[in-house]
């Protein structure tokens, strides 16, 4: 099974600001949106690589 390029990053980014958006429930609010914005600079990069590599 062949994965797109760019996938990767966009399912892990979705993960990831899932996470950090769950995390301001528990701790310090700088650190849960520090989480959040990593992970979209990778759902951003990830769909950038899928658009040019159709």
């Amino acid at each position: 099974m062949k994965v797109r390029e760019g996938m990767i990053p966009t399912v892990l980014g979705t993960a990831v600001t899932t996470t950090g958006i769950a995390l301001r429930r528990y701790t310090a609010s700088k650190f849960a949106w520090g989480v959040a914005g990593f992970g979209l600079a990778h759902i951003v990069l990830g769909a950038i690589d899928l658009v040019q590599h159709k």
